[in-house]
């Protein structure tokens, strides 16, 4: 199985793009400083990079996934525009309270449980015991320790410096 290679997951709101509370229109997105700079990075070193983002909003009826489609579009403009990409964008629009009775249950997917990351494993040849998460709430990281694979904390700053941080820490054994 050689062909498995570490994948570098992230959390969409408050890692890749500044948090603003339920960021669901294209003029709203603000990417975090170095964000670009870790997806290139990651990149070049041949990394799967995925975005694993709750998206709650949408069971509550704050917007719809056809305007989180449109985000997620207009990141994967910006991203190809400087020159990278991500492998796959997984989301979960249910949440077990929602408003929306159409996204009302209560899903494997939602993290802290590991659903949308076990997902991507399933998909790609993911190399597990390689991989990590970078996320900005405990919910991610549980996620990110649910599946098998790292999870690192984000407060803010730079993503670039962030990211080369964990990775450094990742390799030195922390989880």
């Amino acid at each position: 199985m050689s062909n498995l290679r570490p994948a570098l997951f992230l959390d969409r709101d408050g890692v890749l793009n500044v948090d603003r509370g339920y960021v669901s229109r294209v003029e709203d997105l603000e990417w975090i400083e170095g964000a670009m700079d870790c997806l290139k990075a990651f990149r070049a070193r041949d990394w799967l990079i995925f975005i694993v983002t709750n998206q709650s909003g949408i069971a509550f009826g704050l917007y719809t996934e056809d305007d989180m489609r449109a985000v997620h579009a207009a990141l994967q403009t910006t991203m190809a525009e400087a020159g990278t990409d991500v492998d796959k964008i997984y989301y979960c629009p249910y949440h077990a309270d929602g408003t929306d009775p159409r996204y009302r249950k209560d899903c494997f997917d939602r993290k802290p449980k590991p659903g949308m990351i076990l997902k991507a494993m399933a998909e790609f040849p993911v190399k597990r015991e390689s991989s990590f998460l970078i996320g900005d709430k405990d919910t991610d990281i549980q996620a990110a320790h649910a599946a098998g694979i790292g999870g690192f904390l984000f407060s803010g700053g730079n993503l670039a410096n962030f990211a080369e941080w964990a990775l450094a820490s990742f390799e030195d054994g922390a989880r």
